[in-house]
């Protein structure tokens, strides 16, 4: 069965969209079959990859009005996508009533756990009953994390509600591992809050920084990944590096 990985960090901006559609393709290339969900209403994953107004999506399949198989789009082979749109930011309040609705998402993505080798799902900036859908569907959590002062401060609640996932919906949910995104050396500040990050998070923190590089913010506009984009930037070899290690850590 797929490791299924939530990137979470309820902060904005902090790179969750960039580290999935980027890890993503570096486990593609690698030889692995990859699966990415798009969980948030903003669709930002999904309009990363050129989906724009899907015809189905994560919203039709968590409402019960597609398959999962109908919901996925194929990138390339054994790459797929299942996306998002604005529909989604409603579907809290319509699944609010249903019964068993924090396990909908893993209901579904259990039908293809064997067609895949990881699950990555971009969550949503919030905490609230989509996430939940993610964190109960996981086996692991990611935590991508700027090099900033402020970068820890809110995790403190996060870290709460995994916990309570763990406790009553999903004892096999793992803090699978902690990066730090847009990541620049030359200052003084990014390396104290790296070490800062180290000594809270001991082994759980990726020896990968993601560099702060002008190239993953522009692939996006091209609907590409940093590796079709410019596979020789500095964004690429990161996420290179950061999908050997996650390969290492989750065979």
């Amino acid at each position: 069965m797929a490791q299924v990985i939530s990137i979470s960090n309820h902060k904005g901006g902090v790179g969750k969209t960039t580290s999935v559609v980027n890890l993503g393709a570096a486990l593609h290339q690698m030889g692995k079959r990859v699966l990415m969900v798009d969980m948030d209403p903003q669709a930002n994953l999904s309009q990363s990859l050129g989906v724009f107004e899907p015809e189905k999506s994560v919203y039709s399949l968590l409402r019960g009005f597609c398959t999962i198989d109908e919901a996925m789009n194929e990138l390339e082979m054994d790459l797929c996508l299942i996306p998002s749109e604005l529909d989604l930011s409603g579907a809290e309040l319509e699944l609010s009533m249903e019964a068993g609705r924090e396990f909908i998402l893993k209901d579904h993505l259990e039908k293809v756990g064997d067609q895949f080798d990881y699950i990555l799902i971009d969550c949503p900036p919030s905490l609230g009953l989509l996430t939940i859908n993610a964190f109960t569907a996981s086996t692991q959590v990611f935590f991508p994390l700027q090099a900033q002062f402020l970068a820890t401060q809110g995790l403190k609640k996060l870290l709460e509600v995994i916990e309570k996932v763990q406790q009553r919906l999903n004892r096999d949910l793992q803090i699978g591992g902690v990066f730090i995104t847009q990541f620049d050396k030359r200052k003084v500040l990014n390396r104290n809050v790296r070490e800062a990050i180290q000594k809270h998070f001991g082994d759980a923190l990726f020896n990968t920084v993601i560099r702060d590089n002008v190239a993953l913010a522009e692939a996006p506009s091209k609907q590409t990944n940093i590796f079709r984009y410019n596979s020789k930037s500095n964004g690429a070899l990161d996420y290179w590096e950061l999908a050997q290690e996650v390969s290492q850590r989750l065979p």
